[in-house]
């Protein structure tokens, strides 16, 4: 998962990308990076780390031009530390171009090796972003006639970028002298969202990943970027869209609302707050339908992101709700940390439970969503040393039994706490007296009960279903490989 974002302004633009990627800083802490353009030139500065600490003064200063796109990087596929991986990345045919990726191409090493035998165009490391944007650059390339560029070119380069790519994409490209292009997959996955601002002598415009890096900007959310669609914003700011996908539907991703996006964004129509709400509010009757009426004595959440859902089902079973678990927001999340004995260590730096909240109480502790169990391990055994005198645990999501390929950092089995384990089995691993789960079925109906355009939602990590159509045995064992020799 990543964060992208695109700025055309009417000055300088450097500082609006810095705060926008601040406000993206969830979605990426891996690497950051900036590029925009002055005239025909493109300045470019990237590294690993949290944004506060890629750009210096220096970087701000050479970062000029009244355009740009930034990125924050959580790493899927590649090195997890090279600095080569940090985007964006750039080419320099035709026109200059440089690119923003968030998602995961399922296809990447096959489209590689096109690149190589038929495009004659390398790709020098292994993230599938660099191979998007050679892909890209060289339909770009195909469409154009002549000297200039024109958006029908842009447009077909994409349309044909469809049909090679395979799996979630949501982009941002600049080329300068020309604009800002952005595209999302068929099928949605990942999300794109545009607005503008009113400067009173025109308007700028952006694109981002999630409406809040626009309103704390000070821009006006207008739309989702639709699926397969691709948007220009140019240098003058005009806009051009054209749907460039034959076949489309919206499946944007459920972990979205589960656990990645800030809640007071809204993504695809919908208010991820909302829809937590509404899971912890379903929640609550699977809850109240399996542990019985005073068997609980307080709710708690696990800060941040199950906060709405704890609220929601502590009110529907008229039981105190309580943080009991402070957060130390200086520890990186534990669900990004590589390796399992980092991530147990860290979920106690992270976390401090309050024993005067916990002793003697029976406590039901509320989660997002259980993934590698390290973090609802320790979380129980923090409770109970705390003198919790019964520990149940509810999370607002099914459970996490098929790897992820479309952009989440869990493609491997055997991280995965609930494959191939029973509800009763992963209770027992992690510790708890109860283990309650959100079905699909209504996890579901939570979040596209918002919005009737949205036709499903990719959710292969709950039930093993692959939208996009092209995800085999074979591919889902050679991720694994490359996972653990990585």
């Amino acid at each position: 998962m990543c964060g992208v974002v695109g700025i055309v302004s009417h000055s300088a633009v450097n500082q609006l990308l810095y705060d926008a990627l601040l406000l993206l800083q969830h979605r990426g802490q891996d690497a950051a990076g900036i590029s925009t353009a002055q005239g025909k030139r493109i300045h470019l500065s990237r590294g690993t780390g949290l944004v506060r600490d890629v750009f210096r003064t220096r970087d701000m200063r050479n970062l000029q031009g009244d355009m740009g796109i930034g990125h924050v990087r959580y790493p899927t596929a590649g090195s997890a530390l090279s600095a080569e991986e940090a985007q964006p990345f750039y080419v320099n045919a035709p026109f200059g171009i440089a690119l923003g990726h968030n998602g995961n191409l399922t296809n990447a090493l096959e489209l590689q090796d096109d690149m190589y035998r038929r495009d004659r165009r390398h790709i020098n490391t292994e993230s599938d972003s660099e191979v998007l944007l050679n892909v890209f650059a060289h339909e770009l390339q195909k469409a154009v006639s002549g000297l200039t560029l024109d958006p029908d070119a842009v447009f077909q380069a994409v349309s044909v970028l469809h049909q090679r790519a395979k799996g979630a994409y949501a982009c941002v490209a600049m080329i300068p002298g020309f604009g800002i292009v952005g595209f999302r997959d068929p099928y949605g996955i990942r999300p794109l969202v545009m607005g503008e601002l009113d400067t009173g002598t025109g308007k700028d415009l952006m694109l981002a990943s999630e409406s809040v890096a626009m309103e704390g900007l000070g821009f006006k959310p207008l739309r989702d970027i639709a699926p397969g669609e691709c948007v220009i914003l140019t240098e003058d700011r005009q806009v051009f869209s054209r749907q460039c996908a034959q076949q489309i539907v919206l499946n944007p991703c459920v972990f979205e609302y589960v656990y990645f996006a800030r809640p007071d964004s809204v993504m695809d129509g919908i208010s991820v707050y909302d829809a937590r709400l509404k899971m912890g509010e379903t929640l609550a009757a699977e809850v109240a339908r399996r542990v019985p009426s005073g068997a609980i004595d307080v709710v708690m959440p696990i800060p941040d992101s199950s906060r709405p859902a704890a609220l929601q089902l502590a009110m529907h079973l008229n039981v105190p709700y309580r943080e009991g678990f402070i957060k130390n927001r200086y520890v990186g999340r534990t669900f990004i940390m590589p390796g399992q004995e980092v991530r147990r260590k860290s979920v106690r730096q992270k976390l401090n439970a309050m024993a005067s909240e916990f002793r003697g109480k029976r406590v039901l502790i509320v989660d997002d969503s259980i993934v590698r169990g390290t973090t609802s391990r320790e979380i129980v055994s923090m409770a109970r040393e705390s003198g919790a005198r019964g520990v149940v645990f509810a999370s607002a999501a099914p459970p996490v039994r098929f790897p992820n390929v479309y952009g989440i950092d869990m493609p491997t089995r055997h991280e995965l706490i609930a494959h191939e384990r029973s509800d009763a089995e992963i209770c027992k691993a992690i510790g708890a007296d109860e283990l309650i789960y959100q079905s699909i079925e209504s996890m579901r109906d939570d979040v596209q009960g918002f919005n009737a355009k949205v036709t499903g939602l990719e959710a292969s990590c709950f039930d093993g279903h692959y939208i996009t159509g092209d995800v085999t045995p074979e591919l889902l064992d050679r991720l694994e490989a490359q996972r653990r020799h990585g």
